[in-house]
């Protein structure tokens, strides 16, 4: 069950509108790594979550916080889009209209009716194919990680893209809230780990006498960049713990790939034969198989 309460978690009041910047603020409201993203990604982690406890009760908290800085973030492009001041008296050129609405997006307006909607800065839809719930606590925090630090990383940019100061104080605020989330996550990493929930390599439960040990610690020099193999992934100790980095050059293990002729119905390019031979021998194999 949800519930909404009016008053938003941070104010989200600019000082002017900016029609330019509403567009902008889009990308961390309706863009891969805006706060539809991370709010539908942590609730779906939390209600698909088969491990009752400390893990889902924490997805659904985080999720639920998501939901209200879409709804800060909305409103802030909503107050954006108000109208600008009037034009001058002696403004004859029209470049107070051009200036209020050349560089926003026109969906804004003619679609939305001076509105946000979930899109990017660029007016493409947001998908849920950005989420992601995979089951797997260990997966998806690290996914989270990544999440906060893209959503942060975009954040900070916008901040320096406008001087408008209730603006930068919103600004201010997710960056704060994305830089707890990212120390969340890694947290929750680790508390997986002690609580013998999960490790690396994820998943962890998958039986290692499957893995090919010849390959399971070894960089694979597959560029010629000679720098590649100077960091600790190409020597020393695995994260694992189950044995150390080598480096090795790429070569081939496997062998020269033959097909077979295709299916002569298909009229694929191939040797040249008999086709109507071969089409009658298929049919016949079909209904074979059939019987």
């Amino acid at each position: 069950m949800f519930t909404h309460q009016k008053p938003l978690q941070f104010t989200a009041r600019p000082d002017a509108p900016d029609p330019a910047f509403a567009r902008r603020f889009q990308e961390v409201l309706g863009g891969k790594w805006g706060e539809m993203t991370v709010a539908m990604q942590y609730l779906y982690q939390g209600w698909n979550c088969r491990l009752p406890g400390k893990y889902k009760d924490m997805l659904m908290s985080i999720g639920t916080e998501e939901l209200s800085h879409v709804e800060m973030i909305t409103t802030m492009i909503d107050q954006l889009l108000d109208k600008a001041p009037p034009m001058a008296p002696d403004d004859t050129t029209g470049s107070t209209q051009a200036s209020e609405f050349g560089q926003q997006n026109p969906q804004q307006t003619i679609v939305n009716g001076g509105g946000a909607y979930p899109h990017d800065s660029n007016g493409v839809p947001w998908s849920g194919a950005f989420v992601t719930a995979s089951g797997n606590l260990m997966a998806d925090f690290h996914l989270n990680v990544t999440a906060e630090m893209q959503g942060r990383l975009q954040v900070a940019r916008l901040f320096h893209m406008t001087d408008d100061q209730g603006v930068k104080d919103l600004i201010r605020f997710l960056v704060t809230r994305d830089h707890m989330h990212q120390m969340q996550w890694l947290s929750a990493i680790e508390e997986l780990k002690a609580d013998g929930l999960d490790g690396v390599p994820t998943p962890e439960a998958f039986p290692l006498e499957e893995e090919f040990d010849e390959f399971s610690h070894t960089f694979i020099q597959a560029s010629d960049g000679e720098a590649a193999t100077e960091g600790s992934w190409a020597s020393g100790p695995a994260p694992d713990g189950r044995g150390d980095f080598r480096s090795a050059l790429i070569e081939a293990h496997g062998q020269i790939p033959e097909l077979a002729p295709g299916d002569p119905r298909l009229y694929g390019t191939q040797e040249l034969q008999e086709t109507k031979g071969l089409i009658d021998k298929a049919k016949d194999a079909d209904r074979k198989s059939v019987v």
